[in-house]
């Protein structure tokens, strides 16, 4: 990951005929729409089991149902990615999201939504949804280059989009909720996955290309396993995003006890409704968005490892710290926008470091090991965060959120791999780009 010592990333030049920045403006685009709706279901959800339940322990189970998808899918996904190709990857999974989605309200307005069947159907949904934020995500190198532009600004607009997405997304979210009901609200996130699915189906094609290099899949289950151990080999050895992994599984599994228990709980019954939910929400995902637009403009020039861990620290414990302490939604607005400001610059930091450590080859498996490593933690977040609250207490839930994030984000301050981020071993070690290019290729003997 880059220090303050190393120049900024020079401009990839264009391909030949000129700049083409459709392909880019169109993956950006298609993630907002997806992003918006899926805030609308990170709102409506909870907000739906609360209202129908009452109880945040069956609040926190759904979460749990949610997320654990997610993580299989990005444990396993990363090799499937490259054999589907990216675009596939990414209609196929907003697809299906769209479907599952949808067929929440649908079973609920035919009287035949039982607490089973929601845990089935949020499960698919989120089953679907990692294989197609990553090939998205995989898609940006390359259409970067297409548009002329350095990897640093790609990632930072790719961000700032999912940022705005969110910002918009959440206030959405809790005034609908209040307008039509979360039932209604569920069938405009399902028709968000599907505008997602048509923009990157019939508008991005050769563009997004295929990872791998278009190397030959290995057959069999015995190749596909190869592959998958690929990404984790070369992540465990990457010591220092190795660290960066293990520190944003712990914050984000702390995020959403908050988003999917503390939050909702604290809106039904100290806030005023789920309005409150939204303008807190979007509150942060406007912060972080600013965040983002300036780390854009002039982030890649600051000591990326300062930066990093002064926003980490920053961007977390304060808001559940205020929740816990300080009474009324004003004081938790205010730390929220603090919090997002300082949230928006990790992203873009993450993801310009992880293509420039990462051999092209091995991004869909790496990033793939990555998006699993930073969300295996998540499912147990939501669910002991509705424990927590359903029998400790709100206050009990928000301060211990905000204890053990603090203690996560002065971490960096301690483990011998950030302090790698300020030396040259922050650059990839000549043995770790040699072992990457000396593991089997994917058109290999199977046997073997």
């Amino acid at each position: 990951m880059s220090t303050s010592a190393m120049p900024a990333p020079l401009p990839t030049p264009a391909r030949p005929g000129g700049r083409d920045r459709r392909p880019l403006a169109l993956v950006l685009t298609a993630n907002v729409v997806s992003i918006a709706g899926s805030m609308l279901t990170v709102v409506a959800v909870p907000w739906f089991v609360l209202e129908t339940t009452g109880s945040a322990a069956r609040a926190g189970l759904v979460a749990f149902a949610s997320t654990l998808p997610v993580v299989l899918a990005a444990l396993l996904g990363g090799p499937l990615i490259d054999r589907l190709g990216l675009r596939v990857s990414s209609v196929v999974s907003d697809a299906v999201c769209a479907v599952a989605v949808a067929g929440v309200p649908a079973l609920h307005m035919a009287g035949r939504l039982g607490y089973g069947w929601l845990l089935v159907l949020v499960g698919i949904a989120g089953l679907f949804h990692a294989p197609g934020e990553t090939a998205r995500e995989v898609m940006l190198p390359r259409l970067a280059e297409r548009a002329g532009t350095t990897m640093a600004r790609a990632s930072s607009a790719y961000e700032s989009a999912s940022r705005g997405a969110r910002m918009l997304g959440a206030p959405l979210a809790g005034v609908l909720i209040a307008a039509i009901g979360a039932a209604d609200v569920l069938l405009l996130d399902a028709a968000t996955f599907a505008v997602s699915a048509l923009l990157i189906g019939l508008c991005v094609r050769d563009a997004a290309g295929r990872p791998g290099g278009g190397r030959k899949a290995r057959g069999g289950l015995a190749g596909y396993r190869a592959e998958l151990m690929e990404g984790y080999a070369y992540l465990v050895r990457a010591r220092l995003l190795f660290a960066v992994v293990a520190m944003v599984m712990v914050t984000n599994a702390l995020d959403q006890a908050w988003s999917a228990v503390l939050l909702p709980v604290d809106a039904r019954t100290r806030l005023g409704g789920s309005v409150s939910i939204g303008v807190v929400s979007g509150t942060f995902a406007a912060a972080a968005l600013c965040g983002s637009l300036v780390y854009g403009a002039i982030g890649h020039r600051l000591p990326q490892r300062g930066l990093f861990i002064g926003a980490f620290l920053v961007c977390g414990f304060p808001r559940s710290a205020v929740g816990a302490f300080v009474p009324g939604l004003t004081p938790l607005v205010v730390s929220c926008a603090v919090c997002g400001l300082a949230a928006g610059v990790l992203n873009p930091i993450i993801g310009t470091e992880m293509v420039r450590l990462v051999p092209e080859r091995l991004r869909s498996r790496v990033f793939g090991a990555v998006t699993s490593g930073v969300l295996i933690a998540v499912p147990l977040g939501g669910l002991i965060g509705g424990y927590v609250v359903q029998y400790a207490g709100l206050t009990a839930g928000m301060a211990s959120v905000s204890a053990l994030y603090l203690l996560t984000t002065l971490s960096p301050l301690v483990l011998p791999a950030f302090r790698q981020w300020d030396s040259a071993a922050a650059t990839p070690h000549p043995e770790l780009s040699a072992r990457a290019d000396a593991l089997p290729l994917a058109d290999a003997n199977p046997s073997a």
